[in-house]
Parts: structure tokens; C-alpha cells; sequence
């Protein structure tokens, strides 16, 4: 187990740092100056060549790259030199010195993913902070949603098998499937928050806290989550009722199943207490990957329903070219992903100790 747990860790650091690099050298090509972009129509040259020294754009690109690995690594090497870009300050770092260096120290310390360009220097893990906690609570209620619904729905599809109700529950998981879901939630929200908003009572957008009508009260708003929940999560509801119909079906082919029905055991009781155990388990290792993913796709979604999480905030600073935000929200999706797939790989292994 444990050689297990140190390969994927292995695995998982050569991924993060190749991951890194592509989202640097990603965005480092986008087209605009963001220094220009910060400082407006106005700037001189003076406060545009401080701009580019402050941020380091100033540097040849491999310099910057190196920079930035400096920064989000936990053993960083930090100048003496407070004019020096790698100067260690307190209010950028947060860490301790290990060794006095020539020039310079090694540090251990917390990541440092930088300053927004377009709020003020507010730092990008404050503005994650406050926005992933939105993202993750609209993931986990479409992953609830998929699995309560595509359960039932997959159930019900294997008992009525080729029958009209089968075959329509098939034709809807595949349009669910089949459906992008920004186009699914631009549907959803004219639909069920414009032309039956009196019936639904339901927002086009909305956050699952506002303020109210006197901008003085932070109030729950557990029906904004609805729509936004209901549509990330079609795709893994599609992929659920699939997977559970096809796994449900092999399982009553088993010869316990026909011992269970042979005893006289009603439809209710054979599934409940010898078919669903074993016909869950590929859809509980489908979903696993699925949240995961549902950080990434909940991007288009919480544009459209101004939804205030993660994958909003990345919508809005490419429309400001703040790359700070972008690199780290997309780091950050990257990184849980790894971790999340470490954990599955981990589980499967004490399930099953076969697997290597």
C-alpha cells in the first residue's frame, strides 16, 4: 500500500509541475499587455516600465517562468536585496527561513500564487478562498441530484427492459448526454426562470447568498442552487442511468438472482437486498471522476446563472486578461483533480487488493 501511495504521489508531483507549465506558457502568449491593461488609456512610460518591473514582465520569458516556479514552490530561494524581484516580504510570503545562503536564503513556506492585476492587489488564494467553497457546494449538489435520479431512473429502465419506458429513458440520457451545457443552461434559465417564473419562482441568476433589499443582511437562497445543480448535473445524471440499467442487467443474470426469485422473493426485496450492492459499484467509480470534472464544467454554468463561484471568476478575468486568477483557479481545478484521483486509486486498492 504504501508503495502505491508514494508512486501516485511520484506521478502526481511530475503531473502538477507539467501542468504548470503549460498553463504559464499558456497564458503567457495570450495576446495584450496587461500592464497596459491595469494602468488604463492614460499611462506614461514611466508608470508603464514600474508597472512591468513590479509584475516582472520586464524579464525574458524563461526568467518569468523560473520566477514563478520560485513562487509556488514550498522550498523557495528568496534575495536579501529588497530591490530584487524575489525579495522576501511579509505581506507576499508566508514562511520560514531554513538556510542562510550567499546572497540570499532558502525558505519553506506556503505557495504563493500572486496578486490579482485588476483588484487592488488583493492576492489570488483570497479571491480562491472566497469563491471555491461556491463551486464545490454546486458540484456536490449536482452529484446528489445525478445519483438520486439516474439510480431510480436506471432501475426502473432495467425492470421495464424494451419496453416504451426503457427505450425512453435511453433516448433522454443521451440527449442529456449529448447536450453542452452552456446551451442546457441558457435553455434552463429563459425556460424555468423567465417564461414560467411565476409558476417556478425561480431566478434567471443568483447567488446561494445575497444581501437584502437593504444591502445590510446576508441571506440563504437555497432555490438559486436549483437550476444551476439540476443542469451541471444532466450530463452525470445521462452516464449514471446508463451505467446503472447495463450493471443492473448483468447482475440479474446471476446465478444468487435466480436463487433469490426461485425462494419467492418479491421484485422490491431482490433488489434492494441482493442486486444494488453490486450494480452500484461502476457507477460510484464513474461519479468519482465525474466530480472531479463537474470543477472544470461548472464553469459556462456559473456565468450564466451568475452563479458566484470559481468558474465564474475565471470567466471574468480572461474578459480582464487578470492572468494571476486565471493561472491559480485553473492550478487549483488541476490540483484537486490529481488529488481526487489519488484518493480513488487508493480506495480501489483497499477494496481490491489485485489491483496494482
Amino acid at each position: 500500500m504504501l508503495k502505491l501511495i508514494f508512486q501516485k504521489v511520484g506521478y502526481a508531483l511530475i503531473t502538477v509541475f507539467g501542468v504548470v507549465t503549460v498553463i504559464f506558457f499558456l497564458f503567457s502568449v495570450l495576446p495584450g499587455d496587461p500592464a497596459q491593461m491595469m494602468l488604463g488609456q492614460n499611462e506614461t512610460q514611466e508608470q508603464l516600465q514600474k508597472q512591468k518591473e513590479k509584475y516582472g514582465f520586464d524579464k525574458p520569458i524563461s526568467q518569468q517562468y523560473l520566477l514563478y516556479l520560485n513562487d509556488l514552490s514550498p522550498l523557495s530561494w528568496h534575495s536579501q536585496e529588497a530591490s530584487d524581484f524575489t525579495y522576501f516580504e511579509d505581506d507576499k510570503y508566508s514562511g520560514i527561513k531554513l538556510l542562510n545562503l550567499s546572497r540570499g536564503g532558502l525558505y519553506l513556506k506556503y505557495p504563493y500564487l500572486r496578486t490579482s492585476f485588476q483588484r487592488q492587489d488583493q492576492d489570488v488564494v483570497d479571491i480562491i478562498k472566497q469563491t471555491l467553497p461556491n463551486t464545490a457546494i454546486l458540484a456536490i449538489s449536482s452529484i446528489i441530484v445525478a445519483l438520486l435520479i439516474g439510480i431510480f431512473l436506471g432501475i426502473i429502465s432495467a425492470l421495464q427492459k424494451d419496453t416504451w419506458i426503457d427505450k425512453g429513458i435511453q433516448v433522454l440520457s443521451t440527449l442529456g448526454m449529448s447536450l453542452p451545457s452552456f446551451f442546457s443552461a441558457i435553455l434552463a434559465a429563459w425556460l424555468f426562470g423567465f417564461v414560467l417564473q411565476e409558476y417556478t419562482g425561480l431566478n434567471m441568476t443568483g447567488n446561494l447568498y445575497e444581501l437584502d433589499d437593504f444591502g445590510e443582511e446576508k441571506r440563504l437562497h437555497f432555490k438559486n442552487l436549483i437550476l444551476p445543480a439540476l443542469v451541471l448535473g444532466i450530463r452525470p445524471l445521462a452516464v449514471v442511468v446508463q451505467l446503472m440499467r447495463s450493471s443492473l442487467l448483468e447482475v440479474f443474470q446471476q446465478d444468487y438472482i435466480r436463487t433469490a426469485k426461485a425462494k419467492g422473493l418479491n421484485t422490491y426485496s431482490i433488489i434492494v437486498g441482493h442486486s444494488l450492492k453490486n450494480a452500484l459499484n461502476p457507477v460510484i467509480t464513474a461519479i468519482s471522476g465525474w466530480f472531479a470534472s463537474m470543477l472544470a464544467g461548472a464553469v459556462f454554468v456559473e456565468y450564466i446563472f451568475g452563479w458566484n463561484g470559481l468558474g465564474k471568476e475565471i470567466v471574468d478575468a480572461l474578459n480582464t486578461l487578470d492572468l494571476p486568477i486565471i493561472m491559480g483557479a485553473v492550478l487549483t481545478i488541476a490540483i484537486i483533480f490529481i488529488i481526487i484521483n489519488i484518493f480513488v486509486d487508493i480506495i480501489y486498492k483497499l477494496l481490491d487488493p489485485r489491483i496494482t
